[in-house]
């Protein structure tokens, strides 16, 4: 399969929102994604993006995503958050998302960043056995704290 990695233009958008949506399918949630077309081309292409993406074409067609952005730790300096990595199912089990995370960690080492980090649901197995694969560490200790736009 003829896979191409590239960094996302604002024409892939839409495309780019669309597997956004598909995954809050997979992960249970189809009704969380709230953020609209416009929020997510100011957010990603704008002069003052916060974001970036990598996407994988297959014949001019998106077929996976990893959306990054830049943080940092007061331990450790610049980090990176990888947000999602998305591969449409159809197209999974064909090395994509390997492709996909290798790239954004060449990324990562270009950037020079301390920690490369992302979550995981717990019930994810398959993505857990990825990740652990490619010599990840999940780390038990550590929980995720959020407020949500009503709470703050």
């Amino acid at each position: 399969m003829n896979i191409h990695i590239q960094k996302a233009e604002e024409k892939h958008a839409s495309e780019i929102l669309e597997l956004i949506k598909e995954l809050a399918v997979f992960e249970r949630e189809p009704d969380a994604v709230e953020v609209t077309l416009e929020e997510f081309i100011r957010d990603g292409f704008s002069e003052n993006k916060i974001f970036d993406t990598l996407i994988a074409l297959h014949e001019s067609k998106v077929v996976g995503i990893s959306l990054y952005f830049f943080k940092y730790s007061t331990w450790k300096g610049k980090t990176m958050h990888l947000e999602d990595l998305i591969v449409t199912e159809k197209y999974r089990g064909n090395g994509i998302g390997e492709q996909l995370l290798n790239t954004t960690r060449q990324i990562a080492r270009k950037e020079q960043v301390a920690r490369l980090e992302w979550n995981v649901l717990d019930w994810n197995q398959p993505a857990i056995d990825f990740y652990l694969k490619k010599d990840a560490d999940i780390l038990k200790e550590w929980l995720l704290v959020r407020m949500d736009r009503e709470k703050i």
